[in-house]
């Protein structure tokens, strides 16, 4: 199983798609500085993610919610979490 996840910055706000296999271990690695790309913003927390049965799907739905209309789409189901 591969998740595709969303984490936001408690730094600034930001948001990150990313896909693994393994959400615990990803995000426990995103909030020690551990990924090159989030360090200067940790640390996270995880606001959405969704269930993908191969790689390939994973990587999909990671480009999917990285694109224009998935980030729309994505500012929306957040909204919906918090109200």
């Amino acid at each position: 199983m591969y998740f595709v996840y969303v984490l936001r910055s408690l730094k600034n706000g930001r948001l990150y798609v990313g896909q693994t296999v393994n959400l615990e271990r990803r995000l426990e690695e995103h909030n020690s500085g551990r990924s090159k790309y989030t360090s200067a913003t940790t640390p996270f927390e995880l606001v959405y993610f969704e269930n993908k049965t191969n790689r390939i799907e994973a990587i999909e739905r990671e480009r999917e919610l990285k694109s224009g209309r998935g980030r729309a789409w994505l500012k929306i189901q957040l909204a919906r979490t918090v109200a």
